[in-house]
């Protein structure tokens, strides 16, 4: 009786750490949105996004002009004369300019720079979609990893209890003549067995809830096994694949990665062509003398076109175009694997639903039976038509179906987001969160801005 005690206030006291507060309960919905709004892989792949969008002002500005001022200030020691026996001077020099340097043509080498820039801040921008999306779809697993953790303790806790209970009945049966030791032995190693499990479902629930808490923020509290997806499932494999194909963000990254090296590839060939640069300036100084006075020099400017045609380069620029076109070809090989990992995620969710929605309709049926036939059992064991070890075993299968319930249950509902994931649609958006959704794309417009360096960015 002290092990069922004791097994009984520890799993109390774990179920009531997931379970603080019956008033309120925590949906998935709730999870996710805190999820959304706190966990830090989100931030950092929209803080890769505003980093990426700034590859689009440095591939813009070799089209716009390089403006500059300069000034400078110094004093000349001129020694003394001993021919016209004038004293030491110190003449102070002072020169001020300008210049701007614009390019004019570089043969469209800036035109594919910021093509590429642009290409991949949109793959970025995906990129940030797909951590949503993993994010999301683990705070799913770990949300059901509490729920089915916790009803499998209470099970084990069940377990024990029956299991204590038949030790006793076991033991006044001795006690009257009626039972064995071997019957005793045999309740009794079922009760070790039993509470061997229970201490691996408090390890396995104690899990669990350190998952939750690492992607939604705070401890596990009352979570409910209802949930509504709505329009998002697929009616069909087929539909599904379709819209993987078409809407995933990791098959849409690299396709936007095919676009950036194909950009990538013209510019390297742009570099064969000629340059044509214009460079301006403009300057005037002035210089005092003491005891002379000060005297203007003449402003002066000049203006300067450069033509520049690239004739060898020591095999740097065959070089560039061979490595742009290699990284074209296996981006596009890229994208073929990703499209297939993609398909082969999909397909392994929906096979894992199927499997799950079949498993749970045997297994109902199961628990049912297994229930009767472990009254049965007992009331067959009371008369003397069945023994200890028979209650002991039709205890044993009953318990393996309600396990498979459980699991069934749990993977049922995990393998549902699973297939929203790999269709692409489990984004906050879609999901109808209450936050405001992080794109990147107020920061990208500011970056366009080609006036950055006048307005300060937020």
């Amino acid at each position: 009786m002290v092990l069922f005690h004791s097994v009984r206030a520890g799993a109390l006291a774990l179920v009531m750490c997931s379970v603080p507060a019956l008033a309120h309960a925590e949906t998935l919905r709730e999870a996710l949105t805190s999820a959304y709004t706190n966990n830090p892989s989100i931030l950092s792949a929209l803080l890769n996004v505003k980093a990426t969008a700034e590859n689009i002002a440095l591939a813009k500005s070799a089209k716009l002009p390089t403006i500059g001022a300069s000034a400078s200030l110094g004093t000349t020691y001129v020694a003394p004369s001993a021919t016209t026996g004038a004293d030491a001077t110190f003449p102070t020099s002072l020169t001020v300019g300008a210049s701007l340097n614009q390019n004019i043509f570089d043969n469209f080498k800036s035109d594919a720079d910021i093509e590429a820039a642009r290409a991949l801040t949109e793959a970025s921008r995906y990129s940030l979609q797909n951590s949503e999306q993993n994010v999301l779809l683990a705070v799913v697993q770990a949300y059901w990893g509490v729920i089915q953790n916790t009803q499998l303790v209470k099970l084990a806790q069940d377990n024990v209890a029956f299991y204590q209970a038949q030790v006793n009945s076991s033991n006044d049966r001795l006690k009257i003549g009626e039972g064995t030791k071997i019957d005793v032995s045999q309740a009794q190693a079922r009760l070790a067995q039993g509470s061997a499990a229970y201490e691996a479902a408090v390890a396995a629930l104690q899990t669990s809830q350190a998952s939750y808490e690492r992607y939604v923020g705070h401890k596990p509290k009352n979570l409910v096994s209802t949930y509504k997806v709505g329009s998002l499932l697929p009616k069909s494999l087929d539909i599904a694949i379709n819209e993987a194909v078409a809407s995933h963000p990791a098959v849409l990254a690299a396709k936007a990665a095919i676009r950036a090296s194909q950009a990538n590839s013209d510019s390297a060939n742009a570099a064969f062509g000629p340059t044509l640069d214009l460079t301006s300036a403009i300057g005037t100084g002035a210089t005092f003398l003491p005891g002379v006075g000060t005297s203007l020099s003449q402003p002066s400017a000049s203006v300067k076109l450069s033509l520049s045609v690239p004739i060898y380069t020591g095999g740097a620029l065959s070089s560039n175009i061979r490595k742009a076109n290699l990284n074209q070809i296996k981006s596009e090989v890229d994208a073929l694997a990703t499209r297939d990992q993609v398909k082969e995620s999909l397909i392994t969710a929906w096979s894992t639903l199927q499997s799950a929605t079949a498993q749970i309709a045997s297994a109902n049926s199961a628990v049912s039976s297994g229930q009767l036939s472990l009254e049965g059992t007992v009331q067959e064991r009371d008369v003397g038509q069945a023994t200890t070890l028979d209650v002991l075993n039709a205890q044993s299968e009953l318990t393996a179906v309600k396990e498979s319930l459980i699991q069934a249950t749990s993977s049922k509902a995990i393998a549902t987001f699973a297939v929203i994931a790999a269709t692409g649609h489990l984004t906050a958006s879609d999901l109808g969160l209450n936050v405001q959704v992080k794109t990147g794309e107020d920061y990208i417009a500011k970056v366009e801005d080609v006036w950055q360096e006048i307005r300060a960015l937020d």
